[in-house]
């Protein structure tokens, strides 16, 4: 695929990915709901901005999106103003929000039918992850297609997968977000019996990380939280988002799952408290006296 390319979203995840590609030494277009955000963007980076998605994605080779929810995607992509409309002819198209699976198969329809291509591609790592050039990519779709755009993920990915056909790279990120949600929750309880005790948590972490124990949050959150400190990127307002997914998708297949249900309610009780914008270790908190006496 040629040099150009078009980001659709600079948020906290698309502003560096988008960067990144820049850097890279390809020619990108960005754009931003709130326009300020953008002109940021090529003050940092060179580039160029445009108006409209649907400006954005008039030259471009590829078109990458990273936006809030189902209905931030559709209002970028669909209409006159959208990616879709402006995107020319043999354009992939690559999603990175992470959004509902039944919203990646109808995008993929309608790509398809203006002659273009789509991946639903979510990432995983969070923003050390986007800033760092570290992303793990979980593409739903072609893998011709994936072919054509995986050297330019590169860019700010250390691992890309096709999971499988159109939608299941956003069920492969519901897996992802339903196994972090347990993980904190065990986290949280291990760390609440060990400050009981009066264990050290930097030789605890040092001590679980090398067995069984050991995971991600554990080595990058577990001190962090002994601290009290809880502003590392994720936060609780967007995983509650995600757990949302998840939980609609379970009961369209009639599966319960219960360990989701109890994490999602902590973070409804913590976003009342004010927490919604700490990252998603602060379910820790769940466990403050004063809220339970």
């Amino acid at each position: 695929m040629g040099k150009k390319l078009a980001f659709i979203g600079l948020g906290t995840m698309g502003y560096p990915m988008a960067g990144h590609l820049q850097q890279a030494g390809y020619q990108v277009c960005v754009y931003n709901r709130t326009g300020s955000k953008a002109e940021a963007w090529c003050e940092q980076y060179g580039g160029s901005s445009a108006a409209t998605p649907a400006g954005a994605a008039k030259d471009a080779d590829i078109v990458f999106s990273c936006v809030g929810n189902d209905q931030d995607v559709r209002s970028v992509y669909y209409g006159e103003q959208g990616i879709i409309a402006g995107a020319r002819a043999g354009a992939v198209l690559v999603d990175h929000t992470t959004a509902s699976a039944e919203l990646a198969v109808e995008l993929a329809q309608a790509a398809a039918d203006a002659g273009l291509q789509f991946l639903d591609a979510p990432v995983s790592g969070g923003q050390a992850g986007a800033e760092n050039g570290c992303l793990t990519v979980m593409v739903g779709g072609a893998q011709a297609t994936l072919a054509k755009v995986e050297a330019v993920m590169d860019s700010y990915a250390q691992a890309i997968t096709l999971v499988g056909e159109h939608g299941k790279g956003q069920l492969c990120k519901m897996v992802n977000q339903l196994c972090i949600a347990g993980i904190l929750q065990g986290l949280s309880e291990g760390l609440q019996l060990a400050s009981k005790t009066g264990l050290d948590v930097t030789t605890l972490v040092e001590v679980l990380k090398h067995g069984a124990a050991g995971s991600w949050q554990l080595e990058n959150r577990a001190e962090n939280v002994a601290k009290g400190h809880f502003d590392y990127g994720f936060a609780i307002d967007w995983m509650r988002k995600d757990l949302g997914i998840c939980l609609e998708q379970a009961s369209q297949l009639g599966l319960s799952l219960p360990l989701a249900e109890q994490v999602d309610q902590r973070y409804a009780e913590l976003q009342q408290r004010g927490f919604g914008r700490s990252d998603t270790s602060v379910l820790y908190k769940q466990f403050d006296q004063e809220h339970h006496d």
